[in-house]
């Protein structure tokens, strides 16, 4: 049983913080300001969801072992899914809104921070709470109240500006097409990125890191798709970045905005169907949020992950493939592809297609750990990276206990997961690769006019 005697008091050194974004934020609030927002999310956006839950919970504290903070911190209550809500949303109605300038401050690092949104907690609650849902309404008020982690504020503030994360330009991101296709030519004499163009089977999109630090995935996804035969493009216009860490600040009007604009830009070009790069919380935006925010129960044009892709690409044998990749590898289950889209089997379809030597993490699939990263909680930058590294111990454990059984690669699909991941394993000197399916494929296929 989670007693509320043990964590209602939340001013202490878990929920301090320096970030200027929450501290500016909260020298702007007067207690009026937060009862009046507290009603109108509350009052007007919630309905019978939130009340369900909060009415269900019996506070027994069956949640905790589903919460990786929980794990990783020694167990302590005030870090589990339970103890997280009694420090932020129970207070609150408790005390019908009527909360301090501090208690905001206090719960916005809670909510931001100390929680990845993963859902890895609702399979454990008998009753099927969905607390990640209960700690997204909190960030939703600490968004309208502007008490938002610096950080992932500015790359929110980015998207809403330059239609991209990264404020990438728009001579920039074709720059960087033509630039990746002249590297992949390399490979492929005749190979083409072809930009803007109507009536292609598949239209490509990214995330906005990618041509900024990663685009070499841009590179090989061109040479899997011209492989394969497709008929494909990628857009020139605003519109190709499907990341939305708006999704994850609680600004719902900016991810409707941002939603439009990526489903539009597929639809003006005509194209049958959306292949996402290998990201979670951009499938997770198109896919379960943004469509639904925007009033569609589904989207206008099918979406699929690569996960989705690459394995049909595999089972239709559509990529001849040379080798099967050598080295030990185990799989990292994305939190937003697995559980929240049930990608787990054709992950390890893909994995049985091209690798030698699979070992499972335990546990796996729906049950894996979260990387720690995924949620917006990396994106609230080096204030909070010690305390979110901390707190993937029980994930380096894992970790570790998959290199003893000799695996030596750790395959993630999904861009947070390896940004967590390469924390992770450099801080707890882990020693292991990270690789995208993409890396995999591209190693070990069979490229046009090879012998």
């Amino acid at each position: 049983m989670i007693e509320s005697n043990k964590i209602s008091e939340i001013k202490d050194k878990d929920t301090e913080t320096d970030d200027q974004g929450i501290l500016t934020g909260v020298r702007n609030l007067t207690p009026e300001r937060i009862e009046n927002v507290i009603g109108q999310v509350l009052g007007d956006e919630t309905g019978a969801r939130l009340k369900v839950y909060v009415d269900t919970c019996v506070h027994c504290g069956m949640c905790s072992d589903g919460c990786h903070f929980f794990l990783s911190k020694d167990r302590n209550p005030r870090y589990s899914p339970a103890g997280k809500v009694k420090q932020t949303m129970w207070e609150i109605i408790r005390k019908n809104g009527r909360v301090s300038p501090d208690f905001i401050k206090s719960a916005a690092v809670v909510a931001y921070t100390q929680c990845n949104l993963c859902k890895r907690c609702a399979m454990y609650c008998p009753f099927g709470i969905d607390i990640a849902y209960v700690m997204s309404v909190m960030r939703r008020i600490c968004h309208k109240l502007e008490v938002v982690p610096l950080y992932i504020q500015d790359t929110a503030n980015s998207h809403s500006v330059s239609m991209n994360q990264m404020w990438v330009k728009d001579d920039e991101w074709v720059d960087t097409l033509m630039w990746q296709e002249e590297e992949a030519q390399e490979a492929i004499e005749n190979l083409r990125i072809p930009l803007d163009k109507e009536g292609a089977d598949i239209f490509y999109s990214v995330i906005g890191p990618e041509p900024k630090f990663r685009a070499q995935l841009i590179y090989q996804a061109a040479v899997i798709m011209n492989a394969a035969g497709e008929n494909w493009t990628m857009p020139s216009m605003p519109g190709w970045d499907n990341s939305d860490m708006c999704m994850y600040t609680g600004d719902y009007e900016m991810m409707e905005r941002l939603k439009r604009s990526h489903f539009e830009c597929a639809t003006k070009l005509r194209a049958k169907k959306i292949v996402m790069g290998e990201c979670g919380h951009a499938f997770r935006s198109v896919y379960d949020m943004g469509n639904r925010a925007l009033g569609w129960r589904m989207p206008p044009i099918e979406v699929i992950h690569s996960i989705e892709y690459f394995s049909d690409l595999l089972d239709g044998n559509r990529l001849k493939l040379k080798k099967k990749f050598e080295r030990p590898v185990t799989l990292h289950d994305p939190c937003n592809v697995i559980r929240g889209r049930g990608l787990h089997e054709m992950s390890r379809n893909i994995v049985r297609n091209t690798c030698e030597t699979f070992i499972e993490m335990t546990p796996n699939r729906e049950h894996n750990y979260c990387c720690s990263a995924g949620g917006g909680v990396i994106n609230c930058g080096p204030p909070f990276k010690n305390a979110r590294v901390e707190s993937g111990r029980i994930k380096a454990e894992q970790l570790l206990a998959a290199k003893a059984q000799g695996a030596e690669v750790v395959i993630s699909p999904c861009h947070n997961c390896h940004g967590g991941l390469e924390d992770t394993i450099h801080h707890y000197n882990i020693g292991m690769d990270l690789k995208f399916f993409g890396d995999i494929i591209y190693e070990i296929m069979e490229l046009p006019g090879q012998q």
